[in-house]
């Protein structure tokens, strides 16, 4: 399936949404849980016809088209290299994965059955679904020879739950990473289509924006 460069920028911007939860929690223990619900919820559109039926809209993904443009606008003194290594340690996990099939499996039953989780308490954050998510996250992922090390409260990062959480977000920035790559993204092409990036980014997060009937 052919897939558009406005498909593309959002599941870029999906992966700079999942970073910055993951360092806010590593910083503060806290984040936004309808930023949060928005990323888990793209681990169970396993079956789409386009890649923004995995996200709903773009304005779930506000948070990460704004950290997007903090990273690649030159104008705004936003960037943040820690967030940065984040992201390249996911695409880097997420070429390794490609090339495990059976890695790929075992995910996808453990997504099933989260999702069945999630159809008995009512909730895709509730937090048996999120340790479930979390566990298929250690048991298969954590498993390959390339670490996430995130950086960090150790009084935060210890919490059983901060970590559930850590682990569900990594879950779907990996997610999110393989639908960037099947619509066309590659680290190389970042290089050279800065202002393409910029220019679609504003676009879509022009559409988040409330317009006052």
């Amino acid at each position: 399936m052919e897939h558009t460069y406005r498909e593309q920028v959002l599941a870029f911007a999906g992966i700079w949404q999942v970073v910055k939860l993951v360092q806010d929690i590593a910083r503060t223990g806290t984040l936004n849980n309808d930023d949060f619900e928005a990323c888990v919820k793209t681990l169970f559109v396993t079956d789409p016809e386009t890649a923004e039926e995995v996200y709903g809209s773009a304005q779930v993904m506000t948070l990460g088209l704004n950290t997007l443009l903090g990273q690649f606008d030159d104008t705004t003194n936003k960037r943040d290299l820690e967030l940065t290594k984040y992201v390249m340690s996911l695409m880097h996990l997420e070429r390794k994965l490609a090339r495990e099939p059976q890695m790929m499996q075992k995910i996808g039953s453990g997504i099933e059955r989260a999702q069945s989780q999630t159809e008995h308490f009512g909730s895709v954050t509730h937090e048996t679904v999120i340790a479930s998510l979390a566990e298929t996250y250690t048991n298969t992922i954590s498993a390959l020879a390339a670490k996430i090390i995130v950086q960090g409260e150790q009084g935060y990062l210890s919490n059983p739950g901060n970590a559930a959480k850590v682990r569900t977000l990594l879950l779907a920035g990996i997610r999110s990473t393989m639908l960037w790559h099947q619509c066309g993204g590659r680290r190389l092409g970042l290089l050279f289509s800065r202002k393409k990036l910029l220019h679609q980014s504003k676009q879509l997060l022009n559409e988040t924006i409330q317009i006052p009937s």
